[in-house]
This record gives structure tokens, sequence and C-alpha cells, in this order.
């Protein structure tokens, strides 16, 4: 009997608040990257909004001091700023310990960006910050003002697609799940915890699990059964499927 192959895997992860500065990539262009012809536009108007808001106050971005006053400085330059890889430029504790730089393939790995809407591991970034849950006038919250593109160019790179969701609750909240999606949500909870869900703390487990997924995926194995075979001190998984509301 022939087996059947696996289902391609897309792994859905966020960005990193924290970001490496510089770049030596071409100049930003809002309609560069894997889904930039899809969603330039929109992120045009997230670059004019920003602007308008002078880079953005404590409050919007979330941070203070010599923090604040760099991520304002570059949320006014984004146009024509010098870029890296995503895959180089998110810097954050999930990302450090996925360790991309040692990755074979990096395709399957899209991120689910405030600016961006989304991005290819390989897309050119520019440095910026603004956080999925930003409300940003006249857009307003930007996981409710994204959610219909993001949705539906999420629903047309799923399909023959084994989709697996790594995303924090802000994020995960800028797309609905088409109903014949095939893939799974997946949550930290401590052990002993009650199944209590936990965030920041499973950063870097995270990071653990997307690699192994990844790896395992280009192996030949399921991404489900990867994710159910991964073993942590700390953590258990949840698991739910992504056509149950999540």
């Amino acid at each position: 009997m022939v087996s059947t192959p696996p289902d391609p895997l897309l792994l859905l992860l966020p960005p990193s608040e924290g970001k490496r500065e510089g770049g030596d990539g071409p100049a930003w262009d809002p309609a560069d990257g894997a889904f930039g012809t899809a969603l330039g536009r929109r992120r045009i108007r997230v670059v004019s909004a920003l602007r308008k808001a002078r880079g953005g106050n404590a409050a919007l971005l979330g941070v203070g001091g010599p923090t604040l006053e760099r991520a304002r400085a570059v949320n006014r330059s984004l146009r024509g700023a010098p870029t890296m890889p995503a895959w180089q430029r998110y810097s954050g504790v999930v990302w450090d310990h996925l360790g991309p730089a040692t990755l074979a393939d990096r395709s399957p790995i899209v991120v689910v960006s405030g600016l961006h809407g989304l991005v290819g591991a390989e897309d050119p970034l520019p440095d910026y910050r603004l956080k999925m849950s930003a409300n940003v006038a006249p857009l307003g919250k930007l996981s409710t003002w994204w959610r219909p593109a993001v949705s539906a160019e999420l629903a047309a790179r799923a399909k023959g697609r084994f989709v697996v969701d790594l995303l924090p609750q802000e994020h995960r909240a800028a797309y609905v799940a088409p109903a014949d999606a095939e893939g799974v949500a997946v949550s930290f909870v401590e052990k002993g915890g009650g199944g209590r869900a936990v965030g920041h703390m499973a950063k870097a487990a995270k990071g653990y699990l997307a690699r192994h997924v990844v790896e395992a995926a280009a192996a030949g194995t399921h991404p489900l059964e990867a994710i159910r075979t991964w073993t942590d001190d700390t953590f258990d998984l949840a698991i739910v499927e992504l056509t149950a509301p999540h």
C-alpha cells in the first residue's frame, strides 16, 4: 500500500517586539515580499496613520524612554528605510530559540504583523515597532482592521497545507480560519497548573516547538504528529482544531 505523503506545513508565528537595528537590504517598499501585492495598499494606510501620529506615543507603542524615542523615529521613516530579512530582523525570545539561521527551510513560516499584515520569513523588513493590539486612528484596533485581508490571504495560502498556529491571542484575533482549514491552534499550559494558560514564560518553549515542527515536517513527519510527540519539562500543549472557535 502506498502511504499518503504528509501535508505541507504552514506555521504561523508572531513577530518580536524587539528588533535588530539597521540593515543592508533594499529600501523598504510596502508592495515587497510574499504578501506585498495583496496587502501593500493596506500597509501604506498603516504607515500613513503612524506618520500622522508622529510615530506613536507611549500609550500606542507600549514603551517609554529611549526605546520610545527610537521607536517613534523608525516609525516616522518607514518608506525607503533599510531592510533585512524578517528572520534576521526579529530578535525576541521566540525567534532566538527558533534559531532560524540554521533552519534548512524557512519557507513554511508566516508571521502575523501589525504593520505588514502577513510576512514571509525571507521578506525584507524595516525596523519598526507596532503591536497588533494597538488602536491606531483612524484605523482602529489593528487586529480587527487587518482581519478581512489577513483571513483571505491565509485561506489562499493554506490550501493543501496543514496550518500550525502558534500565535498569542492578540495576533490570533487578526484572522478567521476558513471552514475547510486543516490545522491546529496550539497554546502552552503549565504542568500541574490545572490547564492554566501561560504567555511570556512559554516563549522559549514556543521557539523550540516551532523548530521541532519545521524540522520534523521537512523530514516527512506530519506536523500534528510532531506536535503530539513534543515534550517539555515545564509546559504541556493545548491543541485545538482550527475549524473550532479559537
